[in-house]
């Protein structure tokens, strides 16, 4: 097996520029093309060591793998308060295209968190879709951005000052104003379009896989996702649902890496398509 081929590029969007890696296709096979969608603030760089190996490994698969930092995100262009739900699924949108029209075959958009919610809205802007890749996916944007508030809310209760955090700090957003969430500058452009994100994918993708870490023996999935995925299934999505131990390595406080979600997710994609 030869070394990967990976470069570093960056693809012209509004209001500036985007920082992709880009892994090419290598091992004699092609089966098509991944985009990588990454999760919300600080969960971002806790997961890039799991998603630099997950993209090495399927393009080992034979896949064509592009990273995006999204706008106001690690190395591209502007702040976290720059952010948007709507420029941010551009962004996706604008990458796939790019990606598909130097790769062709099946697309695949893999999404960590809240990139899952991203990556579903992203797919009603595509044209072709072979399916989603979904590491953790969360209920719904709410919910997620409900979590993501809680550390505002958490660093309040150190200071004692947590009564009505979780009010003041909608009603500061709803007000146009943006609030600081752990470093990071969330926007009500962005938290707006958090909130009303659902896991909804376009009705011309048909298949998806639903992969989460777990620390309980046996790893079981969370029951949360067990009503959106049957409400999938029933209408006609092929949804593989797949929980294997490992850390919540997008939010542990040292990197850490979940081997048994590799090679779960490098199963599934090896199958997806004909060596």
């Amino acid at each position: 097996m030869q070394p990967e081929a990976s470069q570093a590029l960056f693809l012209p969007a509004q209001r500036g520029q985007r920082f992709c890696i880009f892994h090419a296709p290598y091992g004699g096979v092609t089966r098509g093309a991944v985009l990588y969608l990454h999760p919300l603030a600080e969960e971002m760089n806790k997961a890039r060591r799991m998603a630099a190996l997950q993209s090495r490994a399927l393009a080992g698969l034979g896949y064509a793998v592009l990273q995006i930092d999204l706008l106001g995100c690690g190395d591209s262009s502007g702040d976290s308060a720059d952010a948007t739900w709507s420029a941010w699924t551009d962004d996706a949108r604008c990458a796939a295209t790019w990606l598909q029209a130097r790769n062709p075959g099946p697309l695949w958009i893999w999404g960590l968190r809240a990139g899952c919610l991203l990556a579903t809205a992203a797919s009603h802007h595509l044209p072709s879709l072979a399916g989603l890749l979904l590491w953790q996916p969360p209920v719904s944007g709410q919910v997620l951005l409900q979590q993501f508030l809680r550390i505002r809310a958490a660093q309040n209760l150190q200071d004692g000052q947590n009564k009505g955090v979780m009010a003041h700090l909608r009603a500061e957003l709803a007000a146009g104003q943006v609030v600081d969430i752990g470093g990071f500058a969330l926007a009500p452009g962005l938290a707006q379009g958090l909130d009303a994100a659902k896991l909804e994918p376009a009705a011309s993708c048909r298949r998806v896989a639903w992969m989460e870490t777990s620390t309980r023996e046996p790893a079981t999935p969370l029951s949360a996702g067990a009503t959106t995925v049957a409400a999938w299934r029933e209408q006609g999505v092929a949804v593989h649902v797949a929980a294997v131990s490992g850390p919540a390595f997008w939010q542990t406080n040292e990197i850490e890496d979940a081997p048994a979600l590799l090679e779960a997710t490098n199963a599934f994609m090896a199958a997806q398509a004909p060596a």
